[in-house]
């Protein structure tokens, strides 16, 4: 009996140790399964991890910050150096704030090798860049100039003119030293024209040259200038009250800064109505090529003479003229990325700029000495006007104005020096077909 107590004892013993022993490894299997998710959660977070940082590396691939270079950075800050000028100067801001935006805009850097922007074939700036690569907004910019400008001053002493066109020597000598410093000829003939101050006509005579695109007799391709010589004209139009002044004071002594000149005598409607026809005719007879350049002047300045067409003339001189103003800043700006624009043919081409617009104010205010030579008394010109016959409309005219009443504040030049400043407009048009005729 005590045997089988015994045995029953151990038989429950065992049964009831048997399951416990079930269950323990039931927990072991479980705890093994538990470590082993663990392991694989673990994996999984270090792979989203480096999934994460990989795709933060490529995000950082495409921003501007991995793409910039110096030269980015160097010609977003001349961007910003325009921008300044123009607000902070007033420095010609109309044109040199949609320049400095588009400056800004040609540099912002993108993937390395994805050209894009007015380079980029199909994209909004590019199609606008036509306009200047074909040379379109040229001519209507001088649609408008017509349209506002008054030629009476020119119209009533028309010997003035002959400034106008004695300034133009900076063309000339801008177009040997371009020569001299190895361009070939299409591209000095495009960078002389920096010599006449007017962005317009530089952009027209480049586009025709140095755009590019054409092929020299030898097989060789012209450079791509439009961008540099630009912006070198339109950067010494805007320099004018700093650059002229000196060069004034320094030619022209203070007694003859105080000669005081007649007062225009009156011009007729009808004097006003016939000149831009005659002068139409009569400058691109002389200079064939000039035909989109001038003939869009005279046919601006007829529109506002004719008496019959003001709303012509206004949408010409105010629309018109505003919008290409922006679409043309803005475009040229935006040629000047840093690989293209830094190099040593820019330098050498505002180099050259500088040098020919201190050329072209010094021509025209030696000239103007030179004529008062063979001038009687009492109808002596003030040589000072001889410094607007560069083709920087108006503001030139303002600068003679200005340094006329520091001499003698009666001495009112205005009027004056707006007609070698309009004939400068007219002669450098004409240089630059003169150009264009024989290397076009």
């Amino acid at each position: 009996m005590k045997k089988l107590i015994i045995i029953f004892s151990a038989l429950s013993l065992l049964l009831f140790i048997r399951p416990v022993l079930g269950l323990g490894a039931n927990i072991n299997s479980e705890t093994a399964t538990s470590v082993t998710t663990a392991q694989v959660d673990l994996t999984e977070d270090e792979s989203v991890l480096d999934g994460a940082f990989d795709g933060i590396k490529k995000f950082y691939s495409y921003t501007g910050f991995a793409n910039s270079t110096s030269g980015n950075v160097i010609m977003i800050i001349i961007g910003i150096i325009f921008i300044y000028l123009g607000i902070k100067f007033d420095y010609e801001p109309l044109l040199l704030i949609p320049i400095g935006a588009g400056v800004i805009l040609g540099n912002i850097p993108f993937v390395a090798g994805n050209q894009t922007g007015i380079y980029e074939t199909g994209s909004v700036l590019n199609y606008l860049y036509f306009g200047v690569v074909k040379g379109i907004y040229p001519p209507l910019i001088f649609l408008g100039i017509g349209a506002m400008t008054d030629f009476s001053s020119l119209i009533a002493n028309p010997k003035l003119m002959l400034l106008g066109g004695a300034a133009q020597i900076g063309v000339f000598a801008t177009f040997l030293g371009a020569l001299y410093l190895g361009f070939n000829l299409p591209e000095a003939g495009a960078i002389g024209i920096i010599g006449g101050a007017d962005g317009p006509t530089a952009i027209f005579l480049s586009s025709k040259l140095a755009n590019g695109i054409n092929i020299m007799p030898d097989g060789t391709t012209v450079k791509n200038l439009i961008g540099p010589i630009a912006i070198a004209a339109y950067s010494y139009m805007a320099l004018v009250p700093v650059i002229q002044p000196p060069l004034m004071r320094m030619l022209i002594s203070k007694k003859d800064r105080k000669i005081k000149m007649k007062p225009p005598r009156a011009v007729t409607q009808k004097e006003k109505m016939i000149f831009p026809v005659v002068a139409l005719i009569l400058t691109t007879f002389i200079s064939p090529s000039a035909l989109p350049l001038l003939g869009m002047l005279f046919f601006g300045n007829l529109l506002k003479e004719s008496g019959r067409t003001e709303r012509l003339a206004d949408t010409a001189r105010t629309k018109l003229i505003d919008i290409v103003t922006i679409l043309l800043g803005v475009t040229v700006g935006a040629s000047t990325q840093a690989d293209i624009f830094i190099t040593k043919d820019s330098m050498l081409i505002f180099g050259l700029g500088a040098i020919s617009f201190v050329i072209a104010t010094c021509g025209g205010l030696l000239f103007a000495k030179f004529m008062n030579l063979f001038l009687k008394e009492g109808n002596k010109i003030n040589p000072l006007i001889g410094a607007a016959g560069v083709s920087a409309v108006p503001d030139s005219a303002r600068v003679v104005h200005t340094e006329g009443l520091k001499s003698d504040p009666s001495n009112y030049l205005l009027m004056h020096a707006m007609a070698p400043n309009v004939s400068g407009v007219i002669g450098s048009a004409i240089a630059a077909g003169i150009i264009l005729s024989f290397l076009g």
